[in-house]
């Protein structure tokens, strides 16, 4: 798998005492009940308790909890000895209260021994007089050492858990999951540009064109047209119409499109939306800070103490040891990005996002619509605004300088190399603040893309930062050349894709994108030759590396290419560059038109990837550079109408960023954007981008309501949902990237 996994381990600390098995219940001709003693009439037999202490209450288990513990798995309640058979499957079902009320009850089905895999999960929020609650899934495997368990650790004040009637009911017929879609019309729900494409589809089964009208905030027909048929669409399994009305260009607020006797969501046409998320999407780098607490009244309800940084609970980041036989040394590694909904630090991942924030900057440097006043000193409210350095240097420089402290140092061995990751020892549990995780922290091995995603960004850094900080700027130039140096070296260190426990793996088993990127950004820094020629002798220069899926963390060429065409330099060949970018962009184009619903996205076999709403993104930022190249219309018009497809046109008719739209993702899985489990935190920050549809649905929570799911149909918006709905660092940076390009042509 080439994403990072950010499974969940479980029971890993639960000891229970095994007590005696008594026989499983038929429940029903066709159905067996699994849970023996779910009702609790006269024994807690065979039930066990983990740091709790438990009693039979009124027909109930009532367990008092202790305050002071930090995960879930820290106190429980369970039954081992289930049985599950692969491909059935089961009702979940259970009574449950909290007091006081507002606790949340972790509720699994996994394997009751080592590896203590979930296989099924909920988190239902506990009120004291008690609730039903019932779910349904498929079994994943076949096991006799399953595990019912109700994890109530990770309180700070003790509390009392009653529970009652469960089961767990083998032969149910499967739960069929049909989310609310909503209209059949599906529009952007932010807006559209006075002179931009207006273009939405409808979900019909209708063969004839239809009539549609679009009405003001007022009511009143404004423009009025005929949709056009568009069959199946492969990415949804919808029969679906186009509808195009671009040729209004009056702004105003409160529109909506009615066809089919049916009434889209309202938007807006303007470019106040733009102007806002071009903001919005840069700052939710800020409250993703690791190592300084964010202040409130710089993001109200988002105040939280700083994370990791050596107060209790914490172990801190400032002397970090390497896992058992990497090193024998520790590195101060404070600051950074958190990279997701975890407390792992990636330089993969940090590279690239960092690069895209960079890149968003100097894009505003060079292109003829470039405006990098909006982005500059003051703009994102932040603790360094004001020191006359653009906002969004501050913010990337809060990265570089942790990636630059990533460095093997002088005399160890492998110096000059980047650790690829830090993170804990074992996964934690959610919701979890960054200043309340206790676990052990961990340099984990260098790596040559790591090393080479250090040499990229430091060297973009150099030529960025020496307007402002001619030091750091050098000390980035230096560290670039070094990593470089210590890249050819070692030129096939890669990560361990089992290395996953507590973070993401961030395998890649190839640098030959990361050598080409790296020495492109070490060229357009410094003019030499030795960076040129390496890059004019990369498979990577000439290669097709526009691919469906889009750049990303592990296909970091296009960063290369994409900043050769764009930043002025004196490559020889420099027009070809430009043209196979054009070329790029024309695929992806056709791709966008081919799209009933728009979006220049069409992965190999319908298989969206993890993270594809910022694949589609970057799609659209190869369009968005042929527009800047070439100044053609039709790049511009199909970059902006592909933040459509984020921002609600789609087969879900869901905003895929945070507090844009009427209805948006705000459930993303997250350890302290955790509304959803607790109340007194918070749903991510506005202009938070969700992952989006993965056909591969890797987590519990997700393979319990989209089996057999159809392309952009396999999302749900749920924190328990990692594989659909996290929130990372680099898919922001694809919304910073098209929202401020958006916001530029407005």
């Amino acid at each position: 798998m080439k994403r990072r996994s950010t499974a969940l381990l479980s029971l890993a600390a639960l000891l229970g005492a095994a007590l005696t098995a008594l026989p499983v219940q038929q429940a029903g001709a066709d159905e067996v009940e699994q849970v023996r003693n779910g009702g609790f009439d006269t024994t807690a037999d065979p039930w066990w308790t983990s740091n709790v202490t438990g009693a039979l209450t009124d027909g109930r288990l009532c367990a008092d909890v202790p305050g002071g513990t930090v995960d879930r798995w820290d106190s429980a309640v369970g039954q081992d000895a289930i049985t599950l058979v692969k491909g059935s499957s089961y009702r979940f079902s259970f009574r449950a209260s909290g007091v006081p009320e507002g606790h949340v009850v972790r509720a699994i089905v996994g394997l009751g021994a080592a590896p203590y895999d979930t296989w099924y999960e909920a988190s239902p929020v506990l009120d004291a007089a008690g609730g039903s609650y019932s779910y349904t899934f498929t079994s994943p495997v076949d096991s006799a050492q399953g595990q019912v368990a109700f994890q109530v650790g990770g309180s700070a004040d003790p509390w009392r858990f009653c529970l009652d009637d469960v089961s767990l009911l083998g032969g149910v017929p499967p739960e069929v999951y049909e989310p609310d879609t909503g209209p059949r019309v599906r529009v952007n729900q932010v807006g559209y540009l006075p002179a931009g494409p207006k273009n939405a589809t409808l979900v019909t089964d209708a063969a004839a064109k239809l009539p549609w009208q679009l009405k003001n905030g007022a009511g009143a027909t404004v423009a009025h047209g005929w949709s056009v048929p568009r069959g199946l669409d492969v990415s949804s399994g919808q029969h679906v119409h186009s509808i195009d009305f671009g040729a209004y260009r009056k702004p105003g607020a409160g529109f909506a499109l009615v066809a089919d006797g049916e009434t889209s969501h309202p938007f807006d046409i303007g470019a106040a939306g733009y102007e806002r998320l071009r903001l919005d999407a840069a700052k939710y780098y800020y409250t993703q800070r690791s190592g300084i607490a964010i202040r409130d009244d710089l993001r109200p309800g988002y105040g939280r103490p700083a994370g990791h940084v050596g107060v209790a609970p914490n172990q801190g980041d400032s002397a970090v040891p390497c896992q058992s036989g990497v090193c024998d040394y520790t590195l101060d590694v404070t600051g950074g990005w958190y990279d997701a909904g975890d407390h792992g630090k990636y330089v993969v991942n940090g590279g690239i996002a960092a690069w895209e924030l960079l890149s968003t900057y100097e894009r505003s440097l060079v292109a003829r619509t470039g405006r990098p006043a909006k982005l500059g000193d003051g703009a994102l409210a932040l603790p360094e605004s004001g020191n006359r350095v653009p906002d969004i240097l501050d913010e990337a420089r809060w990265e570089l300088d942790f990636l630059l402290k990533m460095q093997v140092p002088d005399g160890q061995p492998l110096a000059g190399m980047a650790h690829h990751k830090i993170h804990d020892e074992q996964w934690t549990g959610l919701p979890l603040l960054p200043s309340a995780d206790p676990q052990k922290r961990e340099l984990h091995p260098p790596t040559t893309a790591a090393t080479l995603n250090l040499a990229a960004t430091a060297a973009q850094a150099a030529r960025l930062y020496r307007p402002y900080d001619k030091a750091f700027a050098a000390r980035a130039l230096t560290a670039a050349r070094k990593a470089w140096t210590a890249a050819l070296a070692h030129p096939a260190v890669h990560a361990d894709p089992a290395d996953g426990n507590g973070g993401g793996a961030y395998n890649d088993d190839d640098a030959t994108d990361e050598f080409y990127w790296a020495a492109a950004e070490l060229y357009l820094t410094t003019g030499e030759k030795r960076f040129a020629d390496h890059v004019l002798n990369s498979p990577a220069h000439t290669a097709d590396i526009f691919v469906p899926n889009g750049f990303d963390w592990s296909r970091t060429a296009a960063a290369g290419r994409l900043d050769l065409a764009t930043v002025p330099n004196k490559l020889p060949g420099r027009d070809q560059v430009r043209r196979s970018v054009v070329r790029g962009a024309d695929a992806y184009l056709a791709t966008l038109a081919a799209q009933p619903y728009g979006m220049p996205y069409a992965p190999d076999g319908n298989r969206y990837d993890w993270g594809s709403s910022h694949q589609v993104l970057n799609n659209a930022v190869v369009i968005a550079t042929a527009y800047d190249l070439t100044g053609a219309s039709k790049y511009r018009d199909a970059a902006v109408q592909s933040m459509d497809y984020v921002l609600g046109r789609n087969a879900l008719n869901i905003s895929y960023v945070t507090g844009y739209g009427d209805v948006d993702s705000h459930n993303q899985h997250s350890r302290w954007y955790a509304h959803q489990l607790d109340p007194n935190l918070p749903n991510p920050p506005a202009g938070t981008l969700a992952g989006g549809p993965n056909s591969s649905i890797q987590d519990p929570y997700a393979q319990s309501k989209l089996q057999g799911c159809v392309g952009q149909f396999c999302y749900i918006d749920d924190i328990q949902s990692w594989s659909t709905n996290e929130t990372a660092i680099n898919w922001n940076a694809a919304l910073t990237r098209m929202a401020s390009f958006v916001a530029d042509q407005g």
